[in-house]
């Protein structure tokens, strides 16, 4: 991967959506989670930047993003704190629209609530003439987000899906903050609501900055990510294999039954794993089914072996089998293995070691005798632990000394 196909920067919440840029939730990416008290988190660090003596700045953590050119991106990770800030936005420019049916400056009230929806919803397409939101979601959130909250339009109540009533319940949550907040500073420090109301804006998205993390291809996104993960900085490329894994099937335009099963299929797994652990078993599952490949060559891989639906299912299939094994040997004390098993998966995990997880993966599928798996699990855990206290004798050990000169060998 060149240098030219990665580029890292600090930048504040304006000047990413501010200057033009479009940002895109993939497809298949999944739908909104954040809860309760993320966006209360979100919102108490939103508000923090606009006391007298707040923080002149505040930071976010990484914004992951994958573009061929600078003015459009898909956000691959980062896509909830990025949707809970264009929510406060969007919360403020509801709470204009009311002061402006309440007559409360009307046609001062209607150029400040198009000027923040300009510069930070959406913008009108000089081709075209037709407006176009600034951040698109997912497949499943994107038409309730742009109908009933860009558009500032009544928000039904039922009919949604749970991640839908998500954003219905942190918009209202957001409305209710923004509308205090407004009026808690104009009683203040008597001004009035809408400036207030600008003003949190303009100040949020001035000191709320991002580390953004900008990457050309899919491919780059994942070694880059994983490059992270593996120093201790959690960007989800789960999310970037799922998105592949979708595509093949959209792409050959199958039916959406079998979108919804290969979605529920790979959330249950998901669960199960967390988004962390599930690019590891999937290394663990290649490698003790097909061959040897490197984390960081991964999604490579994967991309180049699977073309179709049938290889897609093919390897969902093989995953859940291995799903099993893998928590076992990886939280071996909420498996169903005997005490002895458990034991000896405690050992291994003790030593942090993994090369021998694929082979006992493998052992555990293929051989139905229970002696075989446990044979080779007490093996790996015995020739590691061997291994190991050679390694730590040999570290600790004295140097040799070499004779001295003087001394009289043949004596």
């Amino acid at each position: 991967m060149s240098a030219a196909n990665f580029k890292t920067e600090n930048n504040t919440c304006r000047k990413l959506i501010g200057n033009g840029s479009t940002y895109h939730v993939p497809r298949f990416q999944r739908d909104c989670s954040c809860t309760d008290v993320q966006w209360e988190d979100l919102w108490a660090d939103s508000l923090g930047t606009n006391k007298a003596d707040g923080e002149p700045a505040h930071y976010m953590g990484y914004l992951g993003l994958q573009s061929q050119d600078e003015k459009s991106f898909n956000v691959i990770d980062g896509q909830q704190r990025l949707t809970t800030l264009t929510l406060i936005v969007l919360a403020s420019l509801k709470n204009l629209k009311r002061l402006i049916e309440e007559s409360n400056q009307s046609e001062r009230n209607q150029q400040r609530m198009d000027q923040l929806r300009q510069t930070y919803i959406d913008y009108l397409d000089p081709v075209t003439l037709v407006s176009r939101s600034k951040l698109t979601l997912n497949r499943n959130n994107d038409s309730y987000f742009q109908t009933c909250l860009v558009s500032l339009w009544h928000m039904p109540q039922r009919g949604f899906r749970a991640s839908e009533h998500t954003l219905r319940k942190a918009f209202e949550w957001l409305e209710k903050r923004v509308r205090e907040h407004a009026k808690n500073r104009a009683k203040n420090t008597g001004e009035d609501e809408d400036v207030a109301l600008a003003t949190l804006v303009e100040t949020m998205s001035n000191r709320v900055f991002f580390t953004v993390i900008s990457v050309t291809d899919e491919l780059n996104a994942f070694k880059v990510f994983e490059t992270l993960n593996a120093r201790g900085v959690r960007l989800f490329s789960t999310d970037l294999l799922k998105n592949y894994l979708f595509s093949v099937l959209h792409r050959e335009n199958k039916r959406a039954h079998e979108m919804k099963v290969l979605e529920d299929r790979w959330e249950a797994m998901v669960t199960r794993l967390g988004s962390e652990s599930f690019p590891d078993l999937l290394r663990v599952h290649w490698i003790s089914r097909r061959t040897f490949v490197r984390q960081a060559e991964l999604f490579k891989t994967v991309r180049a072996t699977l073309s179709d639906r049938e290889a897609v299912f093919e390897l969902l299939r093989g995953m859940e089998e291995d799903t099993d094994t893998y928590l076992a040997l990886t939280q071996p004390e909420a498996s169903q293995w005997t005490a002895d098993l458990k034991s000896h998966a405690r050992e291994l995990r003790m030593l942090s070691v993994r090369p021998p997880v694929p082979l006992i993966v493998g052992a555990h599928r293929v051989f139905n005798a229970d002696n075989i798996p446990r044979r080779v699990l007490k093996l790996c855990t015995v020739g590691m632990t061997v291994l190991f206290s050679i390694c730590k004798t040999c570290m600790t050990a004295k140097p040799f000394k070499q004779p001295s000169n003087n001394i009289n060998v043949a004596n």
